[in-house]
């Protein structure tokens, strides 16, 4: 029987998305709650996990490909089996080892016969060379940067890797370092674990190089590993991330919960049986504990501390810093989409088949933002001390939400780009920033920021300054609502604006008539284009 790969509910403010990654092929074995593919929207990265064990049978809409809610883009056979042919090649490839074993054998066998004095020789000799040792260092910091956070090691002490496997993450104040192996070998030892404060060049750990992980690893340490392992295997590599989502969202322990999926693997509906089972529980104690006349006393009742990750705590000092150092104010207008909308349906092929990506929303906002910023230069403008810096040039922040937080990396020079090319600009960003690779040059500067929370479901929001800014604008969920159009009332796709602004540099006339352009320009888009 086979399944449908559906996409799932986009947002309502997004019309269509794109397929980022196929982590399957054609063929491949997938077991339930196993991430197929991500499909990415303007703005956040949806999963599509497996509904059953089974086969990935035709994947209809490959990489790259525009896709809209509830499109089919694959489907899975059900049940264990592959094709014959694909059999064949198995017991083909499993004949290939054995004639290989059997040369393999006979080529030992000579080798014995020659003189074992020079075998040991060149034996020693080898080791002497795959036993140098190479250490693990912090690269070079940013200027602007004094120290790093270890962020997460991707491998353990004992472990082989391989020249160029990234081995840590090292985080500063915005960006993500990658450290990767310079040779082959085996991580002999770890020197600073997750979490440690260090410097640039700072010896972090050591590969021996050359040498093999199952002889350099005592056979203690082997049996404390795989003990580990199997902890470890159940709570993160045996788990597919939308059970992990749901694990780390009630605090469970996957160790916790029995697994019913294949080879034990946890289900969604293994988690949210023993969720039920516990709040059974809790529930007959409370009522135990009341017929009593005793306090209820709660099982559940358990806490975690984790420290802030140094990004979280950059971005809590810079907002806070935006509270206290600025005289903020927010104000609201309301913008009506529909012509933008019709304007996307209408091109929206055209456009994809000339420049190669889709047609968004945020790209008409950018537009629309850069014309209204070339009118009213105080909004583009910074205050430095007693003074008022007054920028020539349109770099705009766009905010976007990664794994570790929200960060505002900077589109360039935005009044040079077309449409397309913000498009890209925007898309290359958001990849870069939940793959945490955004550079620390690409972070800094811009003169204005646009937030959009509207792909998250929020209707309105007050939105704070990005210092040393004077001006953000928060985009918001387009929803339909009853309006009235000449007496009539008529149900139009609104959505809500609002600047915040610091009031030091920007007056009430000012800021209005910056919104109200914003607003002008998106409701009639021919504006852009006329320069009107």
């Amino acid at each position: 029987m086979a399944i449908e790969i559906k996409v799932p509910e986009l947002p309502e403010s997004v019309a269509d998305g794109t397929i980022a990654t196929w982590h399957v092929k054609e063929g491949d074995k997938v077991t339930r709650d196993q991430n197929l593919v991500d499909i990415e929207t303007d703005k956040v990265v949806l999963e599509v996990v497996a509904e059953a064990d089974g086969v990935i049978g035709k994947i209809s809409a490959e990489e790259g490909a525009t896709v809209k809610s509830q499109e089919v883009i694959g489907s899975i056979e059900e049940g264990d089996g592959k094709s014959d042919a694909k059999a064949d090649k198995k017991e083909a490839s499993k004949d290939d080892k054995k004639d290989d074993k059997k040369d393999e054998s006979k080529d030992e066998k000579k080798a014995d016969k020659k003189d074992d004095g020079a075998s040991e020789k060149k034996s020693s000799k080898s080791d002497e060379e795959s036993g140098e040792s190479i250490e693990v260092k912090v690269p070079e910091l940013p200027e602007s940067v004094s120290e790093a956070t270890i962020a997460t090691w991707h491998v353990k002490a004992g472990d082989q890797v391989a020249r160029d496997q990234n081995l840590v993450d090292i985080e500063t104040d915005k960006v993500v370092l990658e450290v990767v192996a310079e040779a082959d070998g085996v991580l002999a030892e770890i020197i600073h674990d997750e979490g440690a404060n260090v410097g640039a060049k700072e010896v972090i750990g050591k590969i021996t190089k050359g040498a093999s992980g199952s002889v350099k690893a005592s056979s203690e340490d082997t049996k404390e590993e795989s003990a580990d392992d199997e902890g470890s295997d159940k709570d993160s590599d045996a788990v597919s991330p939308s059970v992990r989502r749901l694990l780390a969202e009630h605090d469970i322990k996957a160790s916790d919960v029995k697994g019913t999926g294949k080879d034990g693997r946890i289900t969604k509906e293994d988690v949210e049986k023993h969720m039920k089972s516990a709040n059974d529980k809790s529930s007959s104690e409370k009522q135990e504990s009341k017929s009593s006349g005793q306090p209820a006393v709660s099982g559940d009742r358990t806490q975690k501390r984790v420290p802030m990750t140094r990004l979280r705590k950059t971005i809590a000092k810079r907002l806070l810093e935006a509270k206290n150092s600025t005289a903020m104010l927010t104000t609201f207008n309301e913008v009506n989409m529909k012509p933008i909308m019709d304007l996307r349906k209408t091109y929206q092929k055209e456009f994809e088949d000339r420049h190669g990506i889709r047609l968004g929303f945020m790209s008409f906002y950018v537009k629309a933002v850069v014309e209204a910023l070339k009118r009213f230069p105080e909004v583009n403008a910074s205050i430095d001390g007693d003074d008022i810096v007054y920028h020539n040039y349109f770099d705009v922040s766009i905010a976007v939400s990664t794994p570790r937080g929200l960060v505002t990396p900077v589109l360039r020079d935005c009044d040079k780009l077309s449409l397309a090319e913000i498009e890209q600009g925007i898309r290359d960003l958001a990849i870069k920033g939940r793959d945490g690779k955004l550079t620390l040059d690409e972070m800094q500067g811009g003169n204005f920021t646009i937030t959009n929370g509207g792909v998250f479901g929020s209707l309105l929001s007050t939105p704070i300054l990005n210092p040393p800014q004077s001006a953000i604008l928060g985009m918001h969920k387009i929803q339909d609502r009853p309006m009235a159009v000449d007496g009539k009332v008529e149900i139009l796709p609104m959505m809500y604006l609002a600047l915040s602004y610091d009031h030091r540099i920007i007056d009430g006339k000012e800021s209005v008539g910056f919104l109200v352009t914003v607003k002008n320009l998106l409701e009639d888009p021919q504006r852009l284009l006329l320069d009107i």
